[in-house]
């Protein structure tokens, strides 16, 4: 929310590209076009197609026409794997299938970096996976992504680097191979025993 200039903050900077985010001179509009934003609810607007809720930001933001919005829109949306939804109302969509599509609306307008704010945290257990292997193939591609998650097995295999936050304030980061392997702060190290036990405990549930 703050690299996007949503929230506002209370010391330091954020810088995307050279642009202090928070100045008073800086442009938000022009510089959010560089910034997809996925938010833990997809905000979907429920009178219009999964089609036309894809479309309507290079439409209304950037001033493309309709064919061409549309062609970028069907592209995402097949991206994404819901290129046989196009015409189905978001009320129709499971929530993964939501998520995804939320997705495909921030890649319509052609981001440079992708911010995902716990895009899973709202979904049914089973569903989770078809999300984050969206996220997963984003990565592969090259994208530049920053994303607050609590999927540990994720953040593992597809992060450059991990940052654990506690209290409101970064008290580790590093690699994921020193974060997950080898923590410095007894805090990281207490909330990944604690994930893992989650975890194993899910397992559990599932085999029964």
């Amino acid at each position: 929310m703050c690299i996007n200039g949503l929230e506002p903050i209370n010391s330091g900077k954020v810088v995307v590209d050279g642009t202090d985010v928070h100045a008073r001179s800086t442009n938000l509009n022009k510089l959010r076009r560089k910034i997809g934003l996925v938010f833990q609810q997809w905000n979907a607007f429920p009178h219009l197609t999964v089609l036309e809720n894809v479309m309507l930001a290079p439409r209304k933001v950037l001033g493309m026409k309709r064919a061409e919005a549309d062609e970028i829109a069907r592209k995402q949306l097949s991206h994404v794997g819901l290129d046989e939804k196009l015409n189905v109302y978001p009320s129709k969509l499971s929530g993964g299938q939501q998520q995804r599509m939320a997705i495909a609306r921030a890649l319509a307008m052609s981001p440079r970096y992708m911010l995902f704010d716990e895009v899973t945290s709202a979904l049914d257990p089973q569903l989770v996976g078809e999300v984050i292997d969206t996220m997963r193939a984003l990565a592969t591609e090259g994208m530049t992504m920053i994303v607050v998650t609590h999927e540990m097995g994720f953040a593992r295999e597809v992060s450059d680097r991990v940052a654990f936050l506690h209290k409101g304030k970064v008290h580790e980061i590093g690699t994921p191979q020193q974060i997950f392997g080898s923590p410095q702060q007894l805090e990281t190290a207490a909330f990944l025993r604690s994930a893992n036990r989650d975890r194993e405990n899910e397992r559990d549930q599932q085999e029964k």
